[in-house]
């Protein structure tokens, strides 16, 4: 099978008033859904990326570092999992119950093998 990564994008202002036992369920809920894949042999890893946004890098004539990683923007990338999927609409189908979607939006991107093998 092929590995897919799912990336996680959402826009933090959408959960000023969270309390934490609602962020506790919601932690809940993804873990289950991990759970689940990884039960299946679906899930290669998940990662929950912290609140903060990151630094984003570009380089011109040198190189420029600013605040956040951001997709648009008001949105961050909050997380990733790395799944196993025959192809895009096995990936698209794993990621159709995850409970992300009802947060923010999943990009599905093909891992390249090839190009991340060591001994190529």
């Amino acid at each position: 099978m092929r590995r897919f990564m799912l990336i996680l994008q959402e826009n933090p202002q959408d959960f000023p008033d969270v309390t934490p036992d609602e962020m506790r369920g919601m932690i809940e809920r993804y873990n289950a859904w991990g759970d689940a894949l990884a039960s299946r042999d679906r899930l290669v890893q998940g990662l929950k990326l912290r609140e903060e946004g990151g630094r984003k890098m570009r380089k011109r004539d040198k190189i420029e570092v600013s605040d956040g990683a951001y997709a648009e923007a008001k949105e961050v990338i909050g997380g990733v999992f790395v799944v196993r999927a025959s192809d895009y609409d096995d990936a698209v189908a794993l990621a159709s119950d995850c409970p992300h979607l009802e947060y923010g939006t999943i990009l599905v991107r093909e891992i390249d093998e090839a190009g991340n093998d060591p001994a190529a």
